[in-house]
């Protein structure tokens, strides 16, 4: 290639700065070189927007167990989790939970002096008898505080960061993962980052929908790159939608405020959860509340001139405990609803929330081929954890507060394989030509003088996906979803960026990222229309009962060697890693 390519040596390279990337950057570092990859500075990733909490069976407040909170993770993913991995998080939880109280966390206090717990949709005690009290917390700022913890803590370890560069290809030599073709956004230029292995912690893609509770840098790019050199997307179809996005917003009103005691109410003033729910009512699992609530508004029963969305009530708790416990909840509301929560309800609807499925691996995180003959032998050099990844704890539903555990439990595990592999190898050389089709790939959009431009691009794409592919679908919708992106894949060829400078050029990173979400599209309709059934996040009204006898399998979606989307199937691990007998007292932590 004639460009100019800078290059990086190191042994591990993260793909991602959010909690997962910069735990799995932690561990390894102090192992080994690592260096983290990231579109945006680390503490401005979408971890630091989580709010509610972070799950584990501490039994601070009342008696828990981790078969319990297993048995709920098991049972909220609509039976599609991998049991080995849901053992493997659910069980390390009280000791990661612990650990990072350990390295600085500040999380909310009993009086006692013990890390605070509050319960969360979908997890109970007893197999389900009743809710227990779970969640761990920082008041509503959860992840922010992780987040800036587990940051300090990598810059203590010595990890390099790049932070504001764009990742635009994984390289690939002899069957193994070995860098990254990257492009500095602030300075402009390609860069090589060739390592012994390569962890993803990119996080989600949900910006493809209209309504959503995601950063600008949840765009799917890590899926994209990975399916451009044959590797899967596992369980594209399960999006979460979030029950309580702020109405018209979008942004994210916390499981913990329904936690504390809020409750929804219909246009009639009825708490209609205890229709659906009965037992746990308005802290059901999430695409429960979320059906339940557009089956609401369906009726006529919803809020509003338009008798579109419901009201999430909380003042009944009182001001002072929202103050303490809410704040930042408190903050939304007056900003994006225009309401004082301690005195008047919040109008909300479901708004995209999470990515369920991902690049799929086994428990120890290693990223598996999810194809061919044996769907599970691993990829060399290849590691992936949070929410890019599917390990697969979610399922077809993630219970509230498994994501920041999620992003504990399999980032510090995907830090210490990672380190331990790459102590294990020499360097795999880079290809002859390495980096080529990423750079091909920019210079197309830096060159570009066509008519289509990024907004109206990306408005008609994000409209298509919440409008046929959001939280009810049928056969119609989604083959008119699939047609219509295929349309607009089309402009893409016929595109404008009017910058053609190279340094902070924005407009060009937007090409690429709706590129790819583009791409994330196709792979998610073209797995939803193939799912003839109701499971989870994935409910379809032409198809709408559990089909275990045809549907209890992973999908895999990637693309072939000529970029035609390909859908495969995998079975579901359904054995646990141990069987053992359920303890009389709880375990001591």
């Amino acid at each position: 290639m004639s460009v100019k390519i800078e290059y990086h040596k190191f042994d591990v390279v993260v793909f991602g700065a959010g909690g997962a990337g910069l735990n799995a950057a932690q561990v390894a570092s102090q192992y080994c070189s690592t260096a983290v990859i990231s579109e945006v500075y680390p503490t401005r990733s979408h971890t630091i927007s989580a709010q509610g909490g972070i799950s584990a069976a501490l039994g601070n407040l009342e008696e828990d167990h981790w078969h319990w909170h297993m048995f709920d993770t098991v049972k909220g993913s609509d039976y599609l989790a991998d049991q080995d991995a849901c053992e493997y998080m659910t069980k390390l939880a009280p000791q990661y939970i612990i650990e990072l109280e350990h390295i600085g966390v500040p999380f909310s206090r009993t009086p006692e002096g013990k890390i605070a717990q509050r319960p969360f949709g979908g997890h109970t005690a007893e197999f389900g008898k009743r809710p227990v009290k779970r969640a761990c917390y920082a008041a509503d700022r959860t992840g922010h505080v992780m987040l800036q913890t587990l940051y300090e803590k990598a810059v203590a370890q010595k990890t390099q960061f790049f932070s504001e560069f764009y990742v635009l290809e994984l390289l690939v030599n002899d069957g193994a993962v070995n860098g990254l073709l990257c492009w500095d956004i602030q300075n402009g230029g390609f860069h090589i980052f060739h390592a012994k292995a390569v962890v993803f912690a990119s996080g989600g893609c949900c910006r493809i929908f209209k309504t959503n509770s995601n950063a600008h840098i949840n765009t799917g790019d890590g899926l994209a790159v990975a399916m451009r050199k044959g590797f899967s997307w596992s369980d594209a179809e399960f999006i979460q939608f979030h029950p309580t996005g702020i109405y018209l917003a979008g942004n994210l009103i916390t499981e913990g405020v329904r936690g504390e005691g809020g409750i929804l109410l219909n246009a009639n003033g009825e708490r209609f959860m205890e229709k659906y729910a009965p037992t746990i009512k308005d802290l059901a699992p999430r695409d429960i509340v979320s059906r339940s609530m557009v089956k609401e508004v369906l009726a006529g029963r919803g809020v509003g001139p338009k008798k579109d969305h419901v009201l999430l009530k909380i003042d009944h708790i009182g001001a002072e405990a929202i103050m303490e416990k809410l704040p930042g909840i408190h903050e939304l509301a007056l900003v994006f609803a225009g309401v004082d929560c301690t005195k008047e309800p919040i109008p909300v609807m479901p708004t995209a929330h999470y990515q369920n499925g991902g690049i799929p691996t086994n428990y120890k995180t290693h990223v598996i081929k999810g194809f061919g003959s044996n769907p599970e032998e691993t990829v060399p050099g290849f590691f992936a954890a949070g929410e890019i990844a599917s390990a697969s704890v979610h399922g077809a539903n993630r219970l509230g507060t498994n994501s920041l555990l999620d992003l504990v439990v399999f980032g510090r595990t995907a830090g210490e394989e990672a380190a331990k592999y790459a102590n294990s190898i020499s360097f795999v050389p880079l290809a002859e030509n390495a980096g080529q089709e990423g750079v091909e790939l920019l210079q197309k959009f830096l060159n570009s003088n066509g008519e289509n431009t990024f907004g109206p691009v990306y408005e008609e794409l994000r409209t298509v996906m919440e409008t046929n592919v959001g939280v009810f679908r049928t056969e119609e919708l989604m083959t008119e979803a699939k047609e219509k992106l295929q349309v607009i894949k089309t402009k893409m060829d016929n595109f404008r960026v009017n910058d053609k400078s190279s340094i902070y050029n924005l407009e060009l990173i937007e090409a690429l990222e709706l590129n790819n979400m583009i791409l994330v599209s196709q792979a998610l309709t073209e797995c939803a229309l193939l799912r003839k059934e109701s499971r989870g996040g994935h409910a379809r009204e032409d198809y709408p009962e559990r089909d275990d006898a045809n549907f209890l399998k992973h999908s895999e979606v990637t693309l072939d060697k000529d970029g035609n989307i390909v859908v495969g199937y995998r079975p579901v691990r359904m054995k646990p890693l141990t069987v053992e007998p359920f303890p009389v007292k709880p375990r001591v932590y």
